[in-house]
């Protein structure tokens, strides 16, 4: 049984409806997983798990969130030991693009991406909330 973290930040919500599906998909074979908002936890707290799934929407030019979330991950990225990780987040405009740099930024630091990052068009539905567990399970079984 693996302990699980799904470390993200949420604006309008989307992001978090995200992330208590990837959680909810990470939960097979009775795993431990909590969701942790990066304004509740801290990078000593998020060590402490064997696997974690990262979750941040685009932000104005296509970037992470600027006053938490990109510090908190500054801090953690180069800490994580091998761990398995994953990331997603979701976006309401342009295409996407900040996760592709996200990704880059992650495997030039020597992440463990198990996965492609996952976003989402505004709220998760449908097809995408079926994509999100799916993600979770993916963390969950990776080694």
């Amino acid at each position: 049984m693996a302990k699980i973290a799904v470390v993200y930040w949420s604006g309008t919500g989307n992001t978090e409806a995200m992330a208590n599906l990837v959680a909810e998909g990470a939960r097979i074979d009775g795993n431990q997983v909590d969701v942790l908002n990066v304004s509740d936890t801290d990078v000593d707290t998020v060590l402490g798990y064997d696997k974690i799934a990262f979750g941040c929407p685009a932000m104005g030019d296509e970037s992470l969130e600027e006053v938490e979330f990109e510090p908190f991950y500054t801090d953690i990225k180069g800490r994580l030991c091998g761990r398995p990780v994953v990331l997603f987040g979701s976006y309401s405009w342009a295409e996407g693009a900040w996760m592709e740099t996200w990704q880059e930024d992650a495997r030039s630091n020597g992440l463990n991406l198990v996965a492609d990052g996952l976003i989402c068009f505004e709220a998760p539905e449908g097809d995408t909330e079926d994509a999100c567990r799916k993600l979770g399970e993916t963390l969950a079984k990776a080694k």
